[in-house]
């Protein structure tokens, strides 16, 4: 059963989905090699998705009521055609991760802070991770690569082999 974890598929990928989700958000986790290797190509084709389609964006004019009664016009973007499709697919594809309270922060400033962020992984893609990695591509001229895996050595428990997959 090589490749397939010894999980049914369902199980199989509930794991990479939720492995998926961890890695892009924290950048770094530790695991088994063979889920290690498993997750991998899952998550290099979710960047590259996110690479090609993060700058579709769509410059859209609303006209709104402010509270004294007058119409303001108020520029925002949304997501083209292109960058919407890749969302749906990657939403499908990953776990919707929320933003976690600082220790020090208080409940109305928490609440402020994620307010307008409606799908907290999925902008952080978009916005952060995604650029990051289309700048490095046009500078060393390749794709992929986007992940490293350092083995540890052997679990205490079980001698399962360890290993630690992180984003570049």
């Amino acid at each position: 059963m090589s490749g397939k974890l010894g999980r049914t598929t369902e199980q199989r990928m509930a794991i990479l989905r939720n492995m998926a989700s961890q890695l892009l958000w924290y950048g770094k986790i530790e695991t088994t090699e063979a889920r290690a290797k498993e997750l991998r190509p899952y998550v290099e084709k979710i960047i590259t998705k996110a690479m090609h389609v993060y700058t579709d964006n769509v410059e859209i004019t609303l006209t709104k009521t402010d509270k004294k009664g007058k119409e303001v016009e108020v520029k925002s973007l949304k997501d083209g055609a292109q960058k919407l499709a890749v969302r749906r697919e990657l939403m499908a594809k990953l776990y919707d991760l929320q933003e976690i309270k600082a220790f020090n922060e208080s409940k109305k400033d928490y609440k402020d802070r994620t307010s307008e962020v409606q799908h907290p992984l999925m902008e952080k893609i978009f916005n952060e991770i995604a650029p990051k990695y289309a700048e490095r591509a046009k500078n060393l001229g390749q794709g992929g690569g986007y992940t490293r895996i350092y083995r540890l050595g052997e679990r205490r428990g079980d001698a399962s082999p360890m290993a630690i997959i992180e984003l570049i």
